[in-house]
């Protein structure tokens, strides 16, 4: 495993959409594996292949909800992911790796189901409510070029992002 550079807003790799995954060969088992390691390392909750330089339909998402889990097992990899089912709306805070230091007001739905394939090619369905939507919801924006900047109902202040962190706490 090897850790890949996250490429940053301005990268044109950002901006286009990925190629559907064909091959489930030892170079996809490769790109998830250096992925999680990036991902563990970036302390992210989400990351998509474009954002190492990938275009390929690959996300992992953490699942944060089950904090009985190691980071590491949090991980669900999602080759060639669609949401198949959303309901409900939640508005709140949104980063990315690939936009450091920038924080906006995003809305998304507060429940979506996933259907994709595991590294092998088997096809399988995952759901998420909170935050876990939202990622599942983020990282597949990022399959088609968009970044949470453009769905921003408004970018944050450094003010604005400190008074948001103290009402969490």
């Amino acid at each position: 495993m090897a850790l890949r550079k996250i490429r940053e807003e301005g990268d044109s790799a950002l901006l286009k959409k990925s190629r559907v995954v064909t091959d489930f060969n030892k170079r996809i088992h490769t790109l998830l594996d250096d992925m999680r390691e990036t991902l563990l390392e970036a302390n992210g909750v989400g990351l998509a292949a474009p954002q190492v330089g990938v275009l390929r339909r690959v996300v992992l998402v953490m699942d944060v909800s089950k904090e009985e889990l190691s980071p590491e097992e949090q991980i669900i990899e999602l080759i060639n992911p669609e949401i198949i089912e959303t309901s409900g709306e939640q508005t709140g805070t949104e980063g990315c790796l690939s936009v450091p230091g920038v924080y906006g007001i995003v809305t998304r739905p507060e429940y979506a189901k996933v259907r994709a394939q595991d590294r092998y090619g088997n096809f399988f369905e995952v759901d998420g409510h909170g935050i876990v939507a939202r990622c599942f919801c983020h990282e597949i924006d990022h399959l088609d070029g968009h970044l949470f900047t453009e769905k921003a109902e408004r970018i944050l202040t450094p003010e604005e992002l400190e008074n948001y962190t103290e009402e969490d706490e």
